[in-house]
């Protein structure tokens, strides 16, 4: 099972401090890569939550391969996230403020290969075209790192 799923058949769907890394893949293309999500049915970054024992850079290398197939050749940190706007409640009740370690990986190998337990579809988007319906967390994620990163690359 995992740390977070322990601790819910403890505590239920009372509020935890879930801390996770997600990481902004990036192709040769500057697109990023997305999953449409099984729980909330809304497209999101790849990432996860902290295991017992890891460091978050382990964290994203592992939830990196894990629902994306790929592997990251350079990983950058990008900015650490909390605080009120990263509460967010899952469609089957529990409630999360997230701490999240975001990564920027714009050098991979491998092949697609998305975890169909928890997503639908895997796909790249152009970042200034990407879906409408986006995962709550991962919303404020993205618009930082487009605001922020690309913007300012771009002047």
């Amino acid at each position: 099972m995992g740390y977070i799923m322990d601790l819910r058949q403890k505590i239920g769907t009372q509020p935890l401090i879930m801390v996770g890394a997600s990481i902004l893949i990036i192709n040769e293309n500057n697109e990023l890569l997305l999953q449409l999500r099984k729980d909330n049915k809304c497209w999101g970054l790849i990432g996860g939550s902290m295991e017992l024992g890891e460091s978050l850079e382990e964290v994203a290398l592992r939830e990196m391969y894990e629902e994306s197939g790929l592997m990251p050749e350079s990983l950058m940190f990008l900015k650490m996230f909390s605080g009120q706007e990263f509460y967010y409640q899952y469609p089957h009740g529990d409630e999360v403020f997230n701490v999240i370690a975001a990564y920027e990986c714009r050098s991979f190998t491998g092949l697609i290969n998305y975890d169909q337990d928890e997503a639908t579809a895997i796909k790249f988007f152009p970042l200034h075209h990407l879906p409408e319906k986006m995962s709550p967390p991962d919303q404020q994620i993205i618009k930082y790192y487009v605001n922020k990163v690309v913007n300012e690359n771009e002047e």
